[in-house]
């Protein structure tokens, strides 16, 4: 029975770490990761996405779409911090998983990647639409795929232009690294339409000008659906809540033949010896499994200006310093997140004050300003959005009161030429009365 113990806190002791890292909310990088399969086959077809993953510090769990033993969480807690969907034909989920528990696994802040394909189900479809894009399988043809006469890849099949190569990126550095992808995305696969009141939704890949999504296999009767660069082949969604999600009408573009193949774009003279897919993919899962573009604000403090210790409350027209540190998750540690857009209000049912915050190139932002002559409950607000970045919004909250019957001043200088009035008109009935008095 002794024995037993010493193993099992033994055991304990090992986990813990790990434990403490998934659980822990000073590293918001995604540890646990489920991937949902149609085949088995796709985890070697696609591994060496998955090897960029663990040499990163995921733990990938496999699972089959429609194993009756999955579930996302038990007891109330959620068994995994992302969700990956390589399972395009899967016709419903198995276990407690259905696309109710996917939206709820997002809305509770966790993050998603769905990858599609041609004849995609109308599960993944609806998964899709939640997210906000507008699958073209929806309504229409579903053998139709993204074609390109014009932007197609001769590396592979000569004449496949279905076979696209894409380098229309997102021009945004939080997103896809600063590095620059040079080589052309190899693409196969379904286009997609974004929500046009969706804000939240991002085209990361699109498609050329001169594509246009179609059977292949068939002639053109009517016009296509989708055309041009409203195609996009790879979008992303960022949430209110900072979930983010990742859309790719391909799931060949994750795949090892197209990681590792050369790709010519027909029409140029330049031949890359390798895809951009890898450098492109790896990128833009950093960002996803918020190892790139995620920020907190931590010791938010206020005080008046030449004090240290922060008020229950402010006097009007009271001169005041306030101050912020902000943090970038640069996926091992937290470093200064410096920009020159942050911006404080001073907020009672509208602004009365809005000052963008200097800093010093370490983290901290401040400012000071004069407390406004109104009277009443205030509140300090940053509310900062940027494109790639998670969203932050602070709120403190602090009553501001007026002068007291004693703390105003006695003499008022603006009055002064009515004191003067009064007592000018004090002396001339003085010198009236007595000239009146005692003349002759």
């Amino acid at each position: 029975m002794r024995k037993f113990w010493v193993i099992f806190v033994a055991s304990i002791v090992t986990l813990l770490p790990f434990l403490s890292n998934s659980l822990s909310p000073e590293i918001p990088t995604d540890l646990r990761v489920l991937v949902l399969l149609d085949d088995f086959a796709i985890k070697s077809s696609h591994c060496s996405y998955f090897n960029s993953l663990r040499s990163r510090g995921f733990d990938l769990d496999f699972k089959l779409a429609d194993d009756p033993k999955i579930s996302l969480q038990r007891y109330g807690q959620y068994l995994y911090d992302a969700l990956i969907l390589f399972c395009p034909a899967a016709e419903r989920f198995g276990g407690s998983i259905d696309v109710a528990a996917i939206v709820n696994f997002i809305d509770s802040g966790h993050d998603l990647i769905i990858a599609a394909d041609v004849n995609t189900s109308d599960l993944i479809r609806e998964v899709a639409t939640e997210c906000g894009v507008f699958s073209d399988l929806m309504i229409h043809d579903p053998s139709a795929m993204v074609i390109d006469h014009t932007g197609y890849a001769v590396s592979e099949t000569e004449g496949d232009h279905t076979l696209i190569a894409s380098d229309d990126f997102i021009k945004s550095d939080v997103i896809l690294g600063s590095k620059k992808i040079t080589a052309p995305v190899l693409f196969q696969g379904i286009g997609h339409s974004l929500n046009p009141v969706n804000s939240l939704v991002l085209k990361v890949l699109s498609a050329s000008p001169s594509a246009y999504s179609a059977n292949p296999k068939s002639k053109l009767s009517t016009p296509p659906s989708l055309m041009g660069s409203a195609i996009s082949l790879v979008s992303v969604v960022q949430a209110r809540n900072n979930a983010r999600i990742l859309i790719s009408g391909s799931l060949s573009i994750f795949s090892n033949r197209f990681l590792r193949s050369g790709v010519q774009k027909v029409g140029s003279t330049t031949k890359n010896k390798k895809s951009g897919n890898e450098q492109f993919l790896t990128e833009l899962s950093k960002w996803v499994f918020h190892e790139r573009g995620h920020l907190k604000a931590v010791d938010v403090k206020h005080h008046k200006v030449g004090e240290t210790d922060e008020p229950a409350l402010y006097r009007i027209n009271d001169d005041l310093m306030f101050s912020v540190e902000i943090y970038e998750w640069s996926g091992s540690s937290w470093e200064p997140y410096v920009s020159d857009d942050v911006q404080v209000q001073f907020y009672m049912m509208s602004p009365y004050i809005l000052k963008t915050l200097s800093n010093n190139k370490k983290g901290l932002y401040y400012t000071s300003f004069k407390v406004p002559d109104v009277y009443g409950v205030f509140q300090f607000k940053v509310e900062y959005q940027k494109l790639g970045y998670t969203s932050l919004s602070l709120a403190k909250q602090i009553p501001v009161r007026p002068y007291r019957h004693n703390e105003y001043e006695r003499f008022i200088p603006t009055a002064y030429p009515y004191y003067g009035a009064a007592f000018s008109t004090m002396a001339g009935f003085f010198i009236f009365s007595f000239v009146h008095l005692y003349s002759k």
